[in-house]
């Protein structure tokens, strides 16, 4: 088929969509030429991924127009979108845990010799079709469900945060492929809040801001700063600055860590791990992928025991069965992945009162008097869209994290353990959250945040230690933190002479703080990595 008078291969018109009293889209429009990959810009809520839904059949609009190749056409259901050529990869891998991969790929009749091909082209060497779907790897995960997307060969790809979740050789992989689609009768729709990846492979890029279209930039160098700008509107002047500030400079010679870890091992992803956390201060903790930072999170939050070592929490050893033991002594986790810590069907209320109510027959209660009033209070300090509070999950991904992280503002915090909580959150959010951290250690309180993005260290934390092997190679302060001398010590090396050309090469994800791991080959029978399902 060939692209129509006015040139356009899917064009959206005035897409409007509302949930209650929640308005998701209300002025949106897309228009897609053939051969194009065309960026989908916005922060978190904008309504992006409303849009993808629509478009895809997932969704039904309340109002507007869409056309293919200049013929306007009602989607029913996602079947019905991928017979016509519009397909999209979530965020969230969209195959059955509990089928294998052979059966998952009967279900959308995927044609096997295609996907096997677009698997290899995407750096899976090696696929057992007979593996169970849950005990994939959540990035090797992502690379089947694009796989599958690719191998029916849709006149329009929609990616949604593809490679939010991926290792830097695969990102790598994926940024190939797509910007091979460029220049012939289809097009790819590009979702990521990552600027290095627009401006490695998109053409144009539509930015919507409260679920309107408020701009179309064609992307070119500087192009980035205009897209920011259509992305915050008035926000983006209103972004307060976050001070560098050194906490270790003001500590008294004495000073008794919060938190202390001593020798601790774990799963022969963890040797040897010490290091001080103390009241008042951000400690970063910054590691490629699959360094023993899951590990380490898991000892610290209670979720998992260590082989050797211990921990000390102002100064009294403490030993955790449970993450009950750990909340009980002050350590509270903010995971990344905000289905980990919320109940998505109840109210952003009830979330964030859970810890006032620590009986299981309490639960469904909502807190009044002086609870309310402090959950009232954390809404308000996190600038918590409650919009939605009947139901969490139809929160965007933002303001789902800053619900995480409201429940124990809420509560007091004594000791804050964050593990990439800024992961796949737009600009505006990411500073909110900043803030945040930084006057939470203001006040007394310690934190310790593990970040993917290294230009956070800088931000938001006082000094950071560097993870390799799963030891601690480095400690750096925050006033020489930059990105070069992060990566250099995250890579282990140990002189200031340049990366080799490979490690170079794959710096290229470094802005996100991805991994350069290789992805294991699935086999049968092999369980999966500790921390690579769905969540963690």
């Amino acid at each position: 088929m060939t692209a129509t008078t006015n040139g356009l291969l899917l064009e959206a018109t005035d897409v409007t969509k509302t949930y209650g009293a929640v308005v998701a889209l209300k002025a949106a429009s897309l228009a897609v030429r053939p051969g194009e990959v065309h960026a989908l810009m916005g922060a978190n809520g904008a309504g992006k991924s409303t849009l993808v839904k629509i478009l895809t059949g997932a969704v039904h609009p309340d109002t507007g127009r869409i056309a293919v190749r200049g013929r306007e056409r009602v989607v029913h259901s996602p079947a019905e979108a991928r017979r016509g050529g519009l397909v999209s990869v979530y965020q969230e891998p969209a195959l059955i845990p509990d089928l294998d991969l052979r059966s998952n790929l009967r279900l959308t009749q995927t044609p096997l010799e295609p996907f096997r091909h677009w698997v290899r082209e995407l750096g899976l060497d090696e696929l057992d079709l007979a593996t169970m779907a849950r005990r994939v790897p959540l990035a090797s995960l992502r690379i089947i469900d694009l796989a599958r997307a690719l191998a029916i060969e849709p006149d329009v790809l929609m990616l949604d945060e593809m490679t939010a979740a991926l290792p830097a050789n695969l990102t790598e992989r994926v940024l190939e492929v797509v910007g091979r689609q460029r220049g012939g009768d289809r097009s790819v729709i590009f979702i990521s809040h990552r600027m290095i990846e627009i401006a490695a492979v998109c053409d144009r890029a539509t930015v919507l801001r409260e679920g309107e279209t408020v701009g179309v930039v064609d992307v070119t160098d500087g192009s980035e700063e205009r897209i920011v700008e259509l992305m915050l509107g008035q926000a983006a002047t209103e972004l307060p600055a976050v001070a560098e500030r050194t906490a270790a400079a003001g500590r008294p010679a004495d000073a008794r860590p919060r938190l202390a870890a001593r020798g601790l091992t774990a799963r022969r992803k963890l040797h040897d791990v010490s290091f001080d956390l103390y009241p008042g201060e951000v400690l970063g903790v910054v590691a490629l992928e699959g360094q023993g930072q899951d590990e380490l999170f898991e000892i610290l939050s209670g979720s998992d025991r260590p082989a050797a070592g211990e921990l000390l929490v102002d100064g009294a050893s403490v030993s955790f069965h449970h993450p009950a033991d750990a909340i009980r002594a002050g350590l509270v986790y903010i995971p990344a992945d905000r289905a980990e810590a919320l109940l998505m069907q109840r109210s952003v209320r009830e979330n964030i009162a859970l810890p006032f109510t620590t009986r299981m027959r309490d639960w469904g209660l909502l807190p009044m008097g002086k609870e309310k009033q402090k959950v009232d209070g954390a809404i308000a300090t996190l600038q918590i869209d409650t919009r939605a509070q009947g139901e969490v999950r139809r929160l965007s991904g933002g303001n789902q994290q800053k619900v995480t992280i409201a429940r124990w503002v809420a509560g007091g915090v004594r000791t804050m353990l964050c593990f990439d909580p800024t992961r796949g959150i737009d600009i505006r959010t990411k500073n909110q959250i900043y803030v945040l951290l930084r006057d939470l250690a203001e006040a007394g309180a310690a934190v310790l945040l593990y970040t993917s993005e290294l230009k956070e260290v800088q931000l938001v934390c006082d000094r950071a230690i560097v993870i390799f092997g799963g030891n601690v190679v480095a400690e750096v302060p925050a006033a020489d933190a930059d990105e070069p001398t992060l990566l250099r010590a995250a890579y282990n090396l140990r002189s200031d002479a340049a990366m080799p050309e490979e490690i170079a090469a794959e710096a290229v994800a470094a802005e996100a703080g991805e991994a350069v791991e290789a992805a294991e080959p699935v086999a049968e029978g092999a369980p999966a990595p500790a921390g690579s399902e769905t969540g963690r």
